[in-house]
């Protein structure tokens, strides 16, 4: 007997939500701020019309801004659907082996050393690879056990480690002027945000976003045990150190640039299974656009809400609780 192949028209239905929700936010962040600007002027702005102040308003100052938003939470929600597959645990979110701590780490200190910002976003960068290479090395240690827990046990460690330095830092900062600086920063922002620092972060999400993207097939082995995954072909240990290289990358770039923003490789994850499925074939993709989405609005807030900027973690925080406790009510179903 036949049997009927499954509907999948609903599923692709989600992906086509999740690129137009980008796409609104995309239009939405241009056209929003302190000068308003008319969808009609963005559109005769992109065929070439418009004053020369239209143009630098918007491809200068907010354009930037608008690509570094995307590019931070497609980054981060990715590194978030990644992990949660790898260590199958949906509470897992990208800061998960120390990444973030690392990079929170190393901003401090270049700003205890009155560097530049783009030293202090090279330290913060080579913090998160380095931190997550020291959980790595502490697990590699540990021949016992389940490998993806005690790599997990490993990043509680080593992030709580971490922070630590980061409270040492701060509590030898000058309160006057490096304590500001360093809390505003650990709050995320994406106000420094400039063309000329594109490429900083668009490369290494870039890189981490394709590895991810070419790996989605295996990450659907990965999620499952061990045992299960080496009896379909897997080379576990191989694939999981590659899958754990890229999400740490984007990872580690988004934290450099933005600062730590919490909620993103968390809410959106959960929300793109509910659209498109558990299936990391699709999965990703609508991460990325959701996550790119998700903080593009939530960065429009920051700028417009109040006089002056909000941080980024402080919004995250206040619109993706709630927005992931109706998630987990509507989940019926649970995780997967």
């Amino acid at each position: 007997m036949n049997l009927p192949a499954p509907r999948t028209d609903g599923l692709r239905g989600g992906t086509a939500w999740a690129v137009l929700v980008l796409l609104l936010m995309v239009l939405l962040a241009l056209c929003v701020g302190r000068t308003p600007i008319s969808p009609a002027d963005v559109l005769a702005s992109l065929q070439g019309q418009g004053s020369e102040a239209l143009q630098t308003v918007l491809w200068q100052i907010r354009g930037p801004r608008v690509l570094a938003a995307v590019a931070v939470g497609a980054a981060l929600a990715l590194a978030g659907a990644a992990f949660q597959g790898l260590f199958r645990n949906p509470l897992v979110s990208p800061d998960i082996l120390g990444a973030s701590a690392g990079s929170a780490l190393g901003a401090v200190l270049g700003i205890y050393a009155s560097v530049g910002l783009l030293a202090i976003q090279a330290s913060a960068f080579a913090g998160g690879l380095l931190a997550v290479g020291l959980v790595y090395l502490v697990g590699s240690r540990v021949r016992q056990g389940d490998p993806v827990l005690v790599l997990l046990l490993a990043g509680v460690v080593v992030g709580s480690l971490l922070g630590a330095g980061i409270g040492l830092v701060k509590s030898l900062a000058d309160p006057y002027n490096q304590l500001p600086a360093m809390t505003f920063w650990l709050l995320g922002s994406l106000a420094g945000a400039h063309a000329a620092d594109l490429p900083a972060l668009l490369v290494p999400v870039g890189v981490g976003t394709v590895l991810l993207l070419a790996l989605r097939w295996r990450l659907d082995v990965m999620s499952l045990p061990d045992e299960e995954a080496r009896a379909l072909g897997a080379r576990t240990v191989l694939l999981r150190a590659a899958i754990v290289m890229a999400a740490t990358l984007v990872t580690s770039a988004s934290v450099a640039a933005a600062g730590i923003v919490g909620w993103v490789g968390l809410v959106v994850p959960h929300l793109a299974r509910f659209l498109v499925g558990p299936s990391f074939v699709r999965l990703l993709p609508a991460c990325a656009c959701l996550g790119g989405g998700f903080l593009l609005f939530i960065d429009t807030l920051a700028r417009t809400l109040a006089p002056v900027e909000i941080p980024l973690g402080i919004l995250t925080a206040l619109v993706g609780s709630p927005f992931f406790i109706v998630l987990l009510r509507r989940s019926q179903a649970g995780w997967g």
